[in-house]
């Protein structure tokens, strides 16, 4: 009985670690919705409650992996389910903060660029994530924006 209690023990705390290293290894796995919208729904199936439809460039935050289907996060924190086929490995991000600026180069003191509206979708260059990060709008424009000031990094 002992060996038995024993096994659940180490079996539970085994699943918890995993579980919990899984979670970690997606803690910042971002992609962009593709070329097309995405239906999200609210689990991995087709025949699950449409909840809304994401549009062309939206960041989302991989939470989870499940088959074909993936468990995503958008911007305001809700989360929903979406088959993994409609995501690009491309990185886009959104502006946080009204008014942000951008820089050309990633000092406080530089030169603004361009100031952008909150929500505003922007490319990310560059995905090394530091106190700036490097983004291009879809007019062209290079710059830098504080990391603080953009979601999906």
């Amino acid at each position: 009985m002992r060996s038995i209690r024993r096994f659940r023990f180490v079996h539970l705390v085994a699943t918890g670690v995993m579980m919990a290293a899984s979670c970690a290894a997606h803690a910042f796995d971002f992609k962009t919705v593709g070329a097309r919208p995405v239906i999200l729904y609210d689990a991995p199936s087709p025949k699950g409650s449409k909840l809304y439809i994401a549009p062309s460039g939206m960041p989302v935050e991989i939470v989870l992996s499940y088959g074909d289907w993936v468990k995503v996060r958008d911007a305001t924190g809700d989360m929903a389910w979406t088959e993994a086929k409609g995501l690009s490995a491309k990185r886009n991000v959104i502006v946080r903060t009204a008014n942000a600026k951008m820089r050309a180069a990633p000092e406080d003191n530089a030169p603004v660029v361009m100031t952008a509206d909150k929500n505003v979708l922007l490319e990310l260059v560059d995905p090394e994530a530091g106190p700036w990060v490097r983004v291009r709008h879809r007019d062209g424009i290079t710059g830098y924006i504080k990391s603080s000031e953009v979601w999906g990094i």
